[in-house]
Formats: C-alpha cells, structure tokens, sequence
C-alpha cells in the first residue's frame, strides 16, 4: 500500500514543482511590476515628462484623481485616463540628438 502512496507522490511532485516555478517566475515578477506602475501612477504630478500606452509622448499639465491633462504639442492638450500612463520620465532628460533645438 505505501509503495502506491509514495509512486503516486513521485509522479505528483514534477506537476507541483512546475506550479511553484510559475508562480516564482512569471506571477510573482508580474505583481512587483503592477505594484510599481500602480505607485509611479499614483505620484504623478504636474509637469512630468510621459509616455502613454500608445506611444505618445507628452507633458502633465493637470492631474485629476483619475485622469490627467497632458499637453502633446505646443497649445495641444489631451485628457488621458491615469492607467494608460506607461511610463513616468524624468523632467529634465536630454532632448534626442535629431532635435533642432538649439
């Protein structure tokens, strides 16, 4: 009888493992990142420098408690839903080397 308990713990434990290895690779890590983006949302403020999900870029120029007003171009002002802010960017990163900026 125990050697049928313990054949069929062998045959459980790969399935088990995997399951433990999913959560430490791939839930787990998902969870920091959601956390993190959560948090950076949450201390937007005006005048930060933005990436939106879709790719656009844009500056905040007012914060609402669930949307904000950002500014893509000169006089252009868009209001976006908080959550599809992907990234928050420092204010004062150089501008690209195309840039006519002088």
């Amino acid at each position: 009888m125990s050697g049928g308990l313990q054949t069929q713990l062998i045959q459980i434990a790969p399935i088990i493992l995997m399951v433990v290895l999913f959560y430490f690779m791939l839930i787990r890590p998902q969870q920091t990142r959601a956390k993190q983006h959560a948090a950076a949302i949450a201390a937007v403020k005006r005048g930060d420098n933005v990436v939106l999900s879709n790719g656009m870029l844009g500056k905040v120029v007012r914060v609402e408690e669930t949307e904000v007003g950002v500014e893509i171009a000169q006089g252009v002002t868009v209001k976006v839903v908080k959550s599809m802010i992907a990234e928050i960017r420092a204010k004062g990163e150089p501008a690209p080397a195309n840039d006519p900026k002088s």
